[in-house]
């Protein structure tokens, strides 16, 4: 197995929920750290809605390890951020037996 070629800078955000001032709450995503990574995309699709079209591609995401229980270390309810784009994390395990690198599995989604 070759490792990782870690060359994208991605923010981790987490997802925070605020009050909104009108007795509800609005998310506002507050950045975790930083991260490099190696994004590799998957097959898309698209699906149409009734006003808009939606597209998806997943992505596998590979980064270096951090502790379970670390703030560093990506959970499936946060995303990351590469400039305009949103990449939302649905899973995430270990690339390697060693546990030197995680995998994580996310969503790029777009509306045209």
């Amino acid at each position: 197995m070759r490792a990782p070629r870690l060359n994208r800078r991605l923010e981790l955000e987490a997802p925070q929920r605020v009050p909104d001032g009108a007795g509800g709450f609005a998310t506002v995503w507050t950045t975790l750290g930083t991260h490099w990574a190696e994004v590799r995309p998957g097959t898309g699709r698209e699906s149409a809605g009734e006003f808009l079209t939606v597209s998806a591609v997943p992505y596998r995401i590979i980064l270096r390890a951090a502790p379970e229980g670390s703030d560093a270390r990506p959970r499936p309810e946060q995303r990351f951020r590469e400039g305009a784009r949103v990449f939302r994390i649905t899973a995430v395990t270990e690339h390697d037996p060693a546990g030197h690198y995680l995998v994580c599995f996310a969503l790029e989604e777009a509306t045209a």
